[in-house]
C-alpha cells in the first residue's frame, strides 16, 4: 500500500507539512484511510510502543476514559500490519492486546457513523414531495447503494432509507470485529484489512482454504484500509434482508428517544453467523467482559486527523 511506502521510502512523518506533493493513487489512499478528512497528518510508528506513546499524547488513554473522557482523536489505520499476528500478540499481555485493538478500531467506528449520519441529516432535511432535480438524483443514488429497488415514489424511498440510513453502535463495531477477525490476526485481516469476514461473490477478493460446500464460489471481500471495512459492514447491516430486524429495532429506539447501543441491538444478529444465538452470546461476553458500552457515547474530536502508518497492528 502506497502509504506505508511512502512514509518509509521517503521519511515524510507528515505529508502535508513536508510539501511532498502526493499523487491521484496517494491522495486515493489517504481518501480511504480516512474516509475524506481534510488535510491529515501522516505519521510513520515502527512498533506498538510507539503507538501506544502517541495515544498517550493525544490523551487516548485508559486513565481518560475512566475519567469519563469520551472525546477520541481522529486517528486512523492505514493497513493492518501482519507483525501484529505473527510477532506482537505473543509477546503481549492479552489486556495490551485488546487496548491496542479497540483504541484503534474505535475511531474508524465513530467515522462510519459520523459519514452515515450527514447523509440522514441531509434526508431529514428532504421533502419527498418536492424535490429539486438535484436531490431526486440524490435520493436515487443513495437508494440504490443502500440497495433499495428502483422506484418513482420518492416518498417511498425516502422513508425506507430513514429505516437504512442510520448507525451501528460503535460497541457492537468493536465487539463483532474482534470476534470475526481473532483481534486483528486472522490472514484476512493482516492480507485484505478485512474485519469482519464479509463474503464476496465478484471482484477482488480472498479465497478460503476451506469454502463451505453449496455457497458457490465465493470469497472474503479485501479492501484498501481498515476503515473501508468497518463501512462496508454498516452498510452490510443497513441494507441486507438478513438485517431487517436490527434496523426495525433501531428504529424503534430512535422513535422513542432511546439510546442506540449495542446491548440493545445484539439480540438481532443472530443471522450474522450460523452460530447462531449462540454467536450473539459471544459479542454480549465482549461487550460485557470489556465494558464496551460507554463507546456508544464516544465522538471523534475537532483536532487535525492523523494516519498511522505501518504501526504494530
Amino acid at each position: 500500500m502506497w502509504l506505508r511506502h511512502f512514509a518509509v521510502t521517503l521519511g515524510c512523518l507528515t505529508l502535508i507539512t513536508t510539501g511532498c506533493q502526493a499523487s491521484p493513487e496517494q491522495d486515493a489512499d489517504i481518501l480511504a484511510a480516512t474516509g475524506g478528512e481534510p488535510n491529515p497528518r501522516v505519521v510513520q510508528l515502527t512498533d506498538y510502543k510507539e503507538a501506544l506513546k502517541l495515544f498517550s499524547e493525544l490523551n487516548y488513554t485508559p486513565e481518560a476514559w475512566q475519567a469519563g473522557i469520551r472525546e477520541v482523536p481522529r486517528i486512523y489505520l492505514a493497513e493492518i500490519h501482519d507483525r501484529w499476528a505473527k510477532v506482537t500478540t505473543k509477546e503481549i499481555d492479552v489486556p495490551t492486546k485488546k487496548r491496542l485493538f479497540f483504541r484503534a478500531i474505535g475511531p474508524l467506528a465513530l467515522r462510519s457513523n459520523e459519514l452515515i449520519l450527514q447523509d440522514r441529516a441531509k434526508l431529514e432535511g428532504l421533502n419527498p414531495i418536492s424535490l429539486s432535480t438535484e436531490d431526486a438524483r440524490w435520493l436515487k443514488q443513495l437508494a440504490s447503494s443502500y440497495g433499495i429497488a428502483a422506484s418513482e415514489d420518492n416518498g417511498a424511498l425516502h422513508a425506507e432509507l430513514m429505516l437504512r440510513v442510520d448507525i451501528v453502535p460503535a460497541s457492537l463495531v468493536l465487539a463483532q470485529a474482534a470476534e470475526e477477525s481473532g483481534w486483528g490476526t486472522s490472514r484476512f485481516a493482516f492480507t485484505g484489512n478485512a474485519l469482519f469476514g464479509q463474503w464476496t461473490w465478484g471482484g477482488d477478493g480472498m479465497r478460503p482454504e476451506q469454502q463451505r460446500a453449496g455457497k458457490g464460489d465465493y470469497k472474503i471481500a479485501a479492501f484498501d484500509a481498515p476503515l473501508q471495512s468497518v463501512q462496508a459492514h454498516a452498510r452490510n447491516l443497513n441494507s441486507h434482508r438478513a438485517y431487517k430486524e436490527f434496523r426495525r429495532t433501531r428504529a424503534q429506539l430512535r422513535a422513542t428517544k432511546e439510546r442506540i447501543s449495542g446491548a440493545a441491538l445484539a439480540h438481532t444478529l443472530t443471522s450474522y453467523s450460523e452460530r447462531g444465538a449462540d454467536y450473539v452470546s459471544s459479542l454480549r461476553s465482549i461487550m460485557n467482559f470489556n465494558q464496551l458500552d460507554p463507546v456508544d457515547d464516544a465522538y471523534l474530536s475537532d483536532g487535525q486527523a492523523i494516519v498511522m502508518v505501518d504501526p504494530d497492528l
